[in-house]
Parts: structure tokens; C-alpha cells; sequence
């Protein structure tokens, strides 16, 4: 299926002189939804996955029914102030300035293979501190998976120490 058929280009989104790839119309044609799914799907239980970790908010979209395909629990990454018990955090660099994530200390045990899903790779800096958190609460990233990556943003290249999924990729800039 040619999903960048259905990726919806939007000029000068957020702000002039960008170019925002819009995911929203992947997610209103079931089939296309499916199949990002189940490349998501195959290539985690290729890594052996005991877990599948949702970065908000777009995470969440892509990770919990995966986690219900597969049967696997589904572990939360969240921004500031949003989970209640006792959790650990990781402050990190954005393009725009500084950022943090937050995990609950109990949202896995020691040794889970945790598969962490978000919707775009662009700087990697979100993902990286996510797999600093599930290390930190004693996981282990067993690898990444992306709806869409922006590769000349070079995101890729931040996790390199990780195996890193993507179902559509745009390698150099419009």
C-alpha cells in the first residue's frame, strides 16, 4: 500500500517555512491504519517485545492497539504533571528549547524488553530520553517504531544504539 499517497502535506505548519506531514488522513482510511499496524506489529515481535511503550500524546495512538494486537501490557510515557504514583523523570533538548518525561518506577519489571512507538522520528530527542527512562526503571529498549521518520532531520542517527523501525520515510527536505 502506498502510504505516502495518503500523508497530507501542510505548507508553513507550525510556522512559516515549514512543511508539516500530516498523519491525520492515515488514520481515518482503516485499511492504511492496519497496515501501518501491522508493520509496527511485525517488525516488535521480530525484537521480542514484552512491552510496547506510548510517547504522548500521538504514541498512544499507534501504541495501544498494538499492545492489544500483540497481548502485551502497554507502558505510558508522559509529559509533566499527567501520572499520578511515583514516577522518575528525564529532562531533554527540543529545537525550541528544553522539555522532560516522566514513566511511573513500577511500569515494568527489570529485564522487559520494551518496544517504544511514537508516530514521527524527527530529531530523535523525545525518543532517546524515553529510552533513558525505561533504562532508568530497568528495561530494556529492544528497539523503536515509527509511523513516519523525517530522516534528514537525522533522528536516526541519536538512536543509534537502538534498532529503529519506520513504516514511511521522507529522506530529504521538500
Amino acid at each position: 500500500m502506498d502510504l505516502k499517497r495518503l500523508i497530507r502535506d501542510v505548507p508553513d505548519f507550525p510556522q512559516p517555512g515549514i512543511l508539516f506531514r500530516d498523519i491525520t488522513p492515515v488514520l481515518t482510511d482503516p485499511a492504511a491504519f492496519h497496515e501501518v499496524l501491522d508493520q509496527l506489529q511485525g517488525d516488535a515481535a521480530a525484537r521480542g517485545a514484552q512491552c510496547i511503550v506510548g510517547i504522548e500524546s500521538r504514541g498512544f495512538i499507534f501504541g495501544a492497539p498494538l499492545a492489544d494486537r500483540m497481548g502485551l501490557p502497554l507502558v505510558l510515557v508522559r509529559k509533566p504533571g499527567k501520572l499520578p504514583a511515583a514516577r522518575l523523570s528525564v529532562e531533554y533538548s527540543l529545537e525550541y528549547g528544553e522539555s522532560r518525561l516522566d514513566i511511573h518506577e513500577d511500569a515494568m519489571a527489570a529485564g522487559t524488553r520494551a518496544y517504544i512507538v511514537d508516530d514521527l522520528l524527527a530529531t530523535g530527542g523525545t525518543a532517546l530520553a524515553t529510552a533513558k527512562l525505561v533504562e532508568l526503571i530497568g528495561g530494556l529498549p529492544c528497539g523503536f517504531g515509527f509511523a513516519l521518520e523525517l530522516g534528514f532531520l537525522a533522528g536516526r542517527a541519536r538512536l543509534a544504539a537502538y534498532p529503529v523501525f519506520t513504516v514511511v520515510a521522507y529522506n530529504a527536505l521538500p
